[in-house]
């Protein structure tokens, strides 16, 4: 059992990572596509969301401030939802739209569970706890 938080950050790491990648070598496209969706500065947003995607991404990976991984990742799930994937505007949407949905789903749950005992977070925990035992003594 301590293997299936590791393998569920994984698989939600995966995406956000793939993703930012995909941003940095297609930048000049992607901000384009952000200026046809009346985005001001794309520039500047698409470097806030390739951060946000490696950084959360990252964090998720290696088990290190998931809390604070997952909810730069859902800060850029929300607008990134609203705006690309919103089924109101475009019904073909409702598929992206669920998809992201679920991912809110799962990085939640990280925040409320955190890492899980394969975790950078859950070895310095120890390590703390033991530098607090040998000090009350």
């Amino acid at each position: 059992m301590k293997y299936l938080p590791l393998a569920a950050r994984i698989c939600l790491c995966i995406i956000f990572i793939n993703s930012g990648i995909g941003k940095i070598f297609g930048f000049a496209g992607t901000a384009e596509m952000m200026a046809g969706q009346g985005l001001p500065i794309p520039q500047v947003l698409l470097i806030f969301t390739i951060a946000f995607q490696l950084l959360g991404g990252l964090s998720l990976l290696f088990g290190y401030k998931v809390k604070l991984g997952s909810l730069l990742l859902i800060l850029f799930l929300i607008p990134a939802t609203l705006v690309f994937h919103n089924p109101i505007a475009n019904p073909d949407e409702l598929n992206n739209f669920l998809k992201n949905l679920g991912l809110i789903g799962g990085l939640l749950m990280v925040i409320y569970a955190g890492a899980g005992a394969l975790s950078i977070d859950a070895s310095t925990e120890k390590t703390q706890r033991r530098e607090e035992v040998t000090t009350n003594y």
